[in-house]
């Protein structure tokens, strides 16, 4: 259960339908709604946070990261507001 719950969250965090800042259900109140153990949807909550695609709010709650994957128009996944440069540091030009 906790898997199935991850990959839809995710799912919909990689489609838009969850969009950056979106607070989401405590999980008292999603387990209760999918009629599962709270502890199911902490683990899913955990593990989305552990892959950046969530953060703590604090007393809030959970919100999706601003920092999340998203799919660019040419399929190749990126960080949402990273700049694809290819900027070497000077450190790694005097190897």
């Amino acid at each position: 259960m906790t898997r199935q719950i991850r990959e839809q969250l995710d799912t919909l965090i990689e489609a838009g339908e969850l969009a950056a800042g979106t607070l989401l259900p405590s999980e008292r109140e999603l387990a209760n709604t999918l009629k599962v153990a709270r502890n199911v949807v902490r683990g899913a909550y955990e593990q989305l946070m552990d892959a950046g695609r969530l953060r703590s709010e604090g007393r809030r709650g959970r919100s999706v990261s601003r920092g999340s994957t998203t799919k660019s128009k040419s399929g190749t996944t990126k960080k949402a507001g990273a700049k694809s440069t290819k900027k070497t540091s000077k450190k790694s030009r005097k190897k």
